[in-house]
């Protein structure tokens, strides 16, 4: 007997509350969900509204810094020795690159990518936020831009930016005086101690363009531009315009400082022109130069190599950081001590037999001419450069006394030119001695001090301000190379302030008799024949700083030695001598004799100035001795 089916009857009241129940709960989900969005956009659009309206725009508006166009400068006839030209760059924001290796493997394909450029990178993108851009290449090709412009959409955080670059139009004529500009480093930053100059890409590095570096960059601004989502650039919303640095005019001369240049032919050496009448320098020179163009985007490691490895440092600024023995050029300011001091009157004599003992020491003293010249006045024994009466006259004021007039007439500190780090150079005194040898001070000293040699050390500045004082009657002028400034190309030239002349506190009748002196040199002493075809008359004094002396008593000819072991050669003096109108100061490396080397260079100098330029020159251009 088959078994009949179980049937189940349903219970429909069950099933209606358990589906009552899952409804509630679905609806109570979606019912919290929905809250929870709508708390979401509460946040979002209540809460947090003004946090996201300021990142959104920041993403719509990008703030960008407007650099300055650097002042330009100019020589005192307006001649033009640094100026701007329009250039591109190569910039990268590191956190928009995303793969930032493979973004510079892919520029690396169409720009010419210098180590040096990467590296430089580097350095400048550690430096710096990830925000930032930074610079990659500096003066970008046409071809280059070219290409980077058709593979823009490939590179996110790439830009190709339009800026001014320095250029330095005489080359390397000014490159110790006006200096260069180079690109910004980690160290600039730090120093300049504010981040808006991060949108800075150069800065003064040395010469003038460091001096005023504050003056020359002027004020950055700001825009705020509106770009969208590809970072096309839809308008400018606001601007904040820059302030363009100051133009500078110089006392400098742009032809007399090629005639300067022009006049040393192959040696090397320095020299410095001023206007005794007021300070300005009107030439400037120290050779070997250097082109200071090399430096302005980046210099490469041979060209810098070549620079640092020439055994004549062409980097290295003579006037500035250098200095020598002055030689004989101090000799009228010994004597100008002498009259000061009353030790000395004009007419005292002095016998010159050709050397020169101290009381009671063997080892003499020689003067330059053998056998020497007999009695000579103060006024032949500047012109004739006798250094026994220089000797006496050393012994006779005591070095206390003798420091003491140097000190006054402007030896042994820096004069104030506006450039940065000039040298004091070294004035000789029992002080400096003990404090740097830890030795007693000897009475030969003392001697060799009167002639300018010993612990000496001076520099063609304080040689050109010192013989320019005497030239203008006993008044030391500030050198200076600014002239006057302007704010814009349509302002009027506004001069440079400056302080007052200083006296040497040197009677007008001693002073006189320096001059007459110092006429002497060139008329019938040491320099008569840099003055026999000359037109206007020149007071000057050689000099000669010994770079190796004799052994006891045997005397060595320089002109034997090699090249490098010559003595330095020097000129100091001012022209015309009834109303000067320019004061030189003249160095020559390694020339052997101030009257042979350095006194023609500059009477060239002095004719460039003084003389219609096709009367100029009339000396012929003299080359240097040189051993295989």
């Amino acid at each position: 007997m088959r078994k009949g089916r179980r049937h189940v009857m349903k219970n429909l009241a069950a099933e209606a509350d358990q589906f009552q129940r899952r409804a509630a709960i679905g609806f109570a989900g979606i019912g919290i969900l929905l809250l929870s969005l709508a708390a979401g956009y509460f946040k979002l659009q209540v809460i947090q509204h003004d946090l996201y309206q300021t990142r959104s725009e920041a993403n719509r508006i990008k703030p960008k810094p407007i650099v300055p166009a650097r002042g330009l400068i100019f020589d005192r006839n307006g001649k033009l020795l640094a100026d701007n030209i329009p250039a591109y760059r190569l910039e990268i924001v590191p956190e928009q690159s995303g793969n930032l290796k493979a973004t510079l493997a892919g520029l690396g394909d169409l720009v010419e990518l210098s180590p040096d450029d990467l590296q430089q990178f580097e350095l400048a993108r550690r430096a710096s936020r990830g925000f930032r851009p930074v610079v990659l290449k500096l003066r970008l090709s046409e071809e280059e831009r070219a290409r980077l412009a058709v593979n823009r959409y490939r590179f996110p955080g790439v830009d190709v930016v339009p800026y001014l670059t320095r250029r330095y139009p005489y080359g390397e004529l000014f490159a110790h005086v006006v200096g260069y500009v180079g690109r910004l480093d980690a160290h600039d930053l730090a120093a300049l101690g504010d981040s808006r100059f991060n949108a800075l890409t150069h800065i003064g590095k040395s010469g003038l363009e460091r001096q005023y570096e504050q003056g020359l960059r002027g004020e950055i601004g700001y825009e705020n531009v509106e770009q969208n989502v590809e970072g096309r650039v839809l308008r400018v919303v606001d601007r904040q315009p820059s302030q363009p640095g100051v133009d500078m005019q110089l006392s400098i001369d742009a032809d007399l400082q090629q005639a300067a240049v022009t006049a040393f032919g192959e040696y090397d050496g320095a020299a410095v022109a001023v206007d005794p009448r007021t300070g300005e320098i009107l030439a400037m020179v120290s050779l070997p130069l250097f082109d200071p163009n090399l430096f302005v985007n980046g210099i490469s490691h041979a060209d810098y190599a070549r620079l640092t490895d020439d055994v004549s440092r062409p980097l290295f600024d003579r006037n500035l950081h250098g200095g020598s023995p002055p030689g004989s050029t101090v000799k009228p300011f010994i004597a100008l001590a002498g009259l000061e001091s009353g030790v000395r009157r004009p007419e005292d004599r002095i016998l010159s037999t050709g050397e020169f003992h101290i009381p009671g020491v063997a080892r003499g003293f020689r003067d330059a001419e053998a056998g020497g010249v007999g009695w000579v006045d103060m006024r032949d024994a500047i012109a004739l450069s006798v250094n026994t009466y220089f000797y006496q006259l050393a012994l006779d004021l005591g070095i206390q006394r003798f420091d003491h007039y140097m000190a006054r007439y402007g030896f042994g500190r820096p004069t104030g030119v506006d450039l940065a780090g000039e040298t004091a150079g070294i004035l000789p005194s029992p002080e400096w001695k003990f404090a740097r040898y830890r030795q007693p001070w000897y009475l030969g000293e003392t001697v060799n001090s009167g002639i300018g040699q010993g612990y000496w050390k001076v520099t063609e500045l304080q040689l050109a301000q010192a013989v320019a004082s005497l030239a203008a009657g006993g008044v030391r002028h500030r050198l200076h190379l600014a002239r006057a400034t302007r704010t814009s190309f349509d302002a009027a030239w506004r001069p440079v302030a400056l302080p007052p002349g200083e006296s040497l506190g040197a009677s007008a009748e001693h002073l006189e008799v320096i001059r007459d002196g110092m006429k002497a040199v060139v008329t019938r002493g040491t320099a008569r024949a840099m003055g026999a075809t000359a037109t206007y008359v020149i007071a000057g004094k050689t000099g000669t700083a010994q770079t190796v002396s004799r052994k006891g008593n045997i005397s060595i000819d320089p002109r034997s030695l090699p090249l490098n072991l010559r003595h330095q050669a020097l000129f100091v003096g001012y022209a015309p001598a009834d109303d000067p109108r320019i004061a030189v100061a003249v160095l020559v490396e390694h020339g052997g004799f101030g009257a042979s080397s350095a006194a023609p260079i500059a009477r060239k100098i002095m004719d460039a100035w003084l003389l219609p330029k096709a009367s100029s020159a009339t000396l012929p251009e003299k080359t240097p001795e040189k051993t295989p």
